[in-house]
């Protein structure tokens, strides 16, 4: 039967509609806003920041929890929305577009002052909700504040510059010179670095840092989950540490799949959306989600001792510590760092990398270059006179191995490294496994490689489509006089039943997970 009375919520739509930043869905919102105490809602001296604001979703599900908490202590309805809109609710809008929105959201008009707007006390257009055209700030081609390229980004008057207030500013707080409670946001996630395709580089985490910096009571914001573990080297590593130090970050929602929250778009390694309390340092309790329920919650530390890196699975830290006991080395130093033969050259002054000198065909003197990005069919040949690192490695036993890997789901992301020819080199699409010496060795390295134990250790660190050395720093090493399986992995760790049960729901056999993809154009991007 067709409900005729069915009336949509404007914001769920837009929040499934594909746009390069990512609108929240109301129903995820209040899920956020349920981190909060009770109490704020009948505060009336309470403060309340979006510095983020895109569709003033945020904003007017919390002008919902005032307007109720505050009914016994404001009763007129007019009074307390006049209150809670002049002297609650503060947003700052991305662009001037997002700024009418959130006001038409908010005050039911996009000017704050308008005829229609349900808050009479606003002397001006933007009311709280606010948004200035801001200006990157150059310098060697990089803006100051954010990092955006200025060869993308410095763009006439008439386009949108992305250059966000929230973050293009040492003061903030002289946004609205004001103290804050409460900062709660969904910032933009990256922004285009210049390179090939999809090449970008992470801005979300620039925002948490300057809401720490305004420290207000609460802040809770949702972000990609790359921060765990992944992202571009030296681009998160200073945010990472710093935020599993902070004893203020008391719980953590993780979802692996992002579409659980955001229906229909793909982030790559999921999203987390957290609580920081600045008056109540202790544990973190991290709760992970699956499709609709949490399956899995307990409180614990985020920085376990030897990891450099958040354990993203609560069931995952007492088999790493298991196995840490043992002292072992790590996989990792098998593995090349990347670009193992050194043909990751750039145009001078630009991310765009040159063409390896390599043909299709055999000539005279030359040896197999095996690469992915220029030409699908992925393996020439070069003059071994372009190898600018370990030339001593063409003739070596050794393995090649995609440095971007599936999607960072460890139930399908299979690593499965290659037998190159020899002699033999690779571009940067590839990491050198080795080199052995022998040929058997090398099978036995494979057999490793092979297993559910091995891609589950991978996993702990592996959370994107990002495969470079350091995912293998929690996999330990073995001695390759033999080969290995599952059984006798498990064996030698001491696991128990339901800690193999763990491993083996959190990796299918590797005949099932033949679906992934070859790495994607990495040669020409990052």
């Amino acid at each position: 039967m067709i409900q005729t009375n069915y009336n949509p919520d404007v914001l769920s739509c837009l929040a499934n509609l594909s746009n390069d930043e990512v609108f929240t869905p109301p129903s995820l919102v209040n899920e956020i806003l349920d981190l909060l105490p009770v109490e704020l809602w009948s505060n009336p001296n309470a403060k309340f920041l979006d510095p983020v604001s895109k569709s003033g979703v945020f904003l007017r599900e919390m002008a919902k929890r005032l307007m109720h908490g505050l009914e016994t202590q404001i009763p007129d309805k007019q009074e307390r929305i006049n209150h809670i809109f002049s002297q609650q609710l503060y947003g700052i809008a991305i662009t001037d577009l997002t700024a009418l929105l959130s006001r038409r959201s908010v005050y039911c008009s996009k000017t704050a002052n308008g005829k229609y707007s349900i808050c009479e006390t606003f002397n001006d257009e933007q009311g709280n909700i606010r948004y200035k055209r801001m200006k990157h700030t150059w310098q060697s081609g990089k803006c100051t504040f954010c990092g955006a390229s200025q060869e993308v980004y410095d763009r006439e008057d008439a386009l949108e510059t992305y250059a966000y207030n929230f973050i293009h500013t040492n003061k903030p707080y002289n946004i609205f010179n004001m103290k804050f409670d409460v900062i709660v946001g969904n910032p933009p996630y990256q922004l285009s670095d210049g390179g090939h395709g999809a090449s970008a580089k992470p801005i979300y985490h620039k925002f948490v840092e300057q809401a720490i910096k305004l420290n207000p009571k609460y802040i809770s914001m949702i972000i990609p989950a790359r921060w765990f573990a992944g992202g571009r080297v030296g681009e998160l590593t200073e945010f990472r540490e710093k935020m599993l130090q902070d004893k203020r970050l008391r719980i953590i929602h993780d979802f692996q799949d992002a579409r659980d929250c955001f229906p229909g778009v793909e982030i790559k390694g999921g999203v987390n959306y957290f609580l920081w309390n600045r008056d109540n340092k202790g544990l973190c309790k991290v709760c992970t989600h699956s499709g609709n329920k949490i399956t899995s919650q307990t409180e614990r530390s985020l920085l376990e001792e030897g990891a450099s890196t958040f354990i993203r699975y609560n069931e995952a830290v007492p088999i790493l510590k298991k196995i840490q006991t043992k002292n072992e080395k790590s996989f990792s130093d098998l593995v090349s760092a990347n670009d193992p033969f050194g043909f990751d050259v750039r145009v001078e002054g630009s991310m765009k990398r040159v063409k390896a000198q390599f043909k299709l065909s055999y000539f005279q003197g030359s040896i197999k270059f095996y690469y992915n990005g220029w030409r699908k069919d992925g393996v020439g040949y070069i003059d071994k006179k372009y190898v600018q690192k370990n030339s001593d490695w063409l003739t070596e036993h050794k393995l090649f191995v995609a440095k971007a890997i599936g999607t960072g789901d460890s139930k399908t992301d299979a690593i499965r490294p290659f037998v190159p020819e020899s002699p033999s080199c690779t571009s940067e699409t590839y990491l050198v496994i080795g080199p052995f010496n022998s040929s058997q060795t090398l099978e036995n390295v494979l057999s490793y490689i092979e297993t559910k134990f091995f891609h589950f250790m991978v996993s702990l660190k592996k959370i994107t489509q990002e495969a470079r050395r350091g995912v293998y720093e929690f996999v330990p090493l073995q001695d390759f006089s033999e080969p290995w399986t599952d059984e006798k992995l498990y064996n030698k760790y001491s696991l128990t039943a339901d800690e193999i049960a763990f491993i083996e729901s959190m990796i299918l056999p590797m005949e099932i997970s033949q679906h992934q993809d070859l790495p994607d154009s990495q040669d020409e991007q990052d």
